[in-house]
């Protein structure tokens, strides 16, 4: 006999990175999960197309498991699954072009930390000091529009508001392993609605219980 109850994998690395978000909306959909963390890069090959984050979703039926790879992806699947994305198509559409100004930005701070040339790698953070600025400024607009509830769009937790929380937890504080000084150079920029946003989210009575592994992004934010 087999279970109906959906249960999860979460793969990756043992920090925030790319996959909190991910862990976010699982804590958030109420749902069984668990997180793995492969030798890397011993077991790259095991992994589909030699990538993490990676969710298992066990099967239920006998059949194999469902397995899917990379952050964005996971999320977007999470989100439409559990309703934190619209159904409608356009609505859905305005909140993930969130998440990919938020996956060009990421984009760039990689190509930073893998750059080896002095002057690349002040042109790249440069980029992405310039590219922070508009998804800051396009993320206070939405707030604003929306009425400054701490909400990017409609009155309860969506999607665009989970993948902002941890890009900016992943941001500022995990990826000061590789700039130092990057807290000092984002937290300046924050305006107060984006500052309620990451209070929002992490308070959220569907979220309280995810217990991130760098602490409280709100709390980080205030000292």
């Amino acid at each position: 006999m087999f279970s109906s109850k959906v249960v999860y994998i979460l793969r990756y690395f043992d920090s925030t990175g790319l996959a909190e978000s991910s862990r976010i909306l699982l804590t958030a959909a109420g749902v069984e999960w668990t997180e793995e963390h492969p030798e890397w890069p011993q077991e790259k090959p095991n992994q589909p197309h030699g990538r993490m984050p990676v969710l298992v979703e066990k099967s239920t039926d006998g059949s194999p498991d469902f397995v899917i790879c990379e952050s964005s992806n996971v999320d977007r699947y999470l989100a439409r699954t559990y309703g934190f994305l619209p159904a409608d198509l356009k609505q859905a559409a305005l909140q993930e072009q969130v998440r990919d100004l938020i996956s060009d930005v990421n984009g760039l701070f990689t190509g930073y930390v893998y750059c080896q040339n002095a002057n690349d790698k002040a042109m790249l953070i440069a980029k992405f000091e310039s590219l922070l600025d508009t998804l800051i400024e396009a993320q206070t607009i939405l707030l604003k529009d929306n009425g400054n509830t701490g909400r990017l769009f409609g009155n309860s937790l969506s999607y665009a508001d989970i993948v902002s929380y941890g890009f900016y937890i992943n941001m500022m504080i995990n990826a000061a392993q590789f700039k130092p000084d990057i807290a000092n150079l984002i937290k300046p920029k924050l305006t107060p609605e984006l500052v309620k946003l990451i209070s929002t989210v992490e308070f959220d009575p569907l979220t309280e219980k995810h217990k991130s592994k760098d602490g409280s992004l709100a709390a980080a934010i205030s000292a």
